[in-house]
């Protein structure tokens, strides 16, 4: 995405199953690769809760980090 991924707007890169179409490219964006998992973004719980609970976690960080929020 050229000018950005507005917050809240599915990646172009991201696949169906939910992997990086271009994990390890030099065109994939620094903030996506300088993202460091830590234990309290992912959850527990069953795969479908933890999960659920990391992509929320996910659209929290990126609607804080919006600019102009």
């Amino acid at each position: 995405m050229p000018e950005g991924k507005p917050a809240g707007v599915r990646c172009v890169q991201l696949r169906e199953d939910l992997s990086c179409a271009i994990f390890g490219d030099p065109r994939r964006p620094k903030v996506c690769g300088g993202l460091q998992a830590m234990r309290e973004m992912c959850g527990s719980g069953p795969p479908l809760v933890a999960r659920a609970f990391a992509l929320h976690y996910l659209q929290d960080l990126e609607r804080i980090t919006a600019p102009g929020v």
